[in-house]
């Protein structure tokens, strides 16, 4: 009994199991990356600052984080490079609510990597909240339904009330 009130629970909470980031850290990612040094320094950084953005509760972090990953995807040459941002990509989009987006660059992330496990996670996250939004708009939806009926089954009975 308890399971079943823990799922019902994470339903409707969210319960995703994707990592948070707090502003100090994206302060010192963004120190990092003013230092510079060399090249391949600072396409770490870049790549760490991305994480960090794209992890944050910030909407504009997040965004910032989004166009970040874009702008450097043209200029990855390798698949490791590419997938690792697509996935964060996919984290990204997945934070600002664009579930199709992020399950459309999840699914590139698994093209090139089929068995990684965090990209697995991370689909079965974005499928399960796709589902759950579906759900409750449809319960929206037959709430709206059942009001209105019921308004229209209520002025008929008042109606037919006034005729006798």
């Amino acid at each position: 009994m308890e399971k079943f009130f823990g799922s019902v629970g994470s339903f409707f909470t969210g319960g995703d199991n994707i990592p948070w980031c707090d502003r100090d850290i994206i302060a010192g990612c963004e120190r990092e990356v003013a230092e510079g040094g060399s090249t391949e320094n600072k396409n770490d950084s870049l790549m760490r600052l991305s994480w960090a953005l794209v992890h944050s509760r910030q909407p504009e972090d997040v965004n910032r984080g989004i166009a970040m990953l874009e702008a450097s995807l043209a200029n990855s040459n390798s698949p490791l490079q590419i997938r690792e941002k697509l996935y964060l990509l996919a984290v990204g989009h997945y934070r600002s609510g664009d579930y199709s987006r992020s399950r459309q660059l999840v699914g590139r992330c698994l093209e090139i990597a089929p068995d990684w496990r965090q990209a697995l996670s991370l689909k079965k996250v974005v499928e399960d909240k796709i589902a759950k939004d579906g759900v409750i708009g449809i319960g929206i939806a037959a709430t709206a339904v059942g009001l209105l009926v019921g308004g229209v089954a209520a002025a008929a009975a008042a109606a037919a009330g006034r005729k006798k």
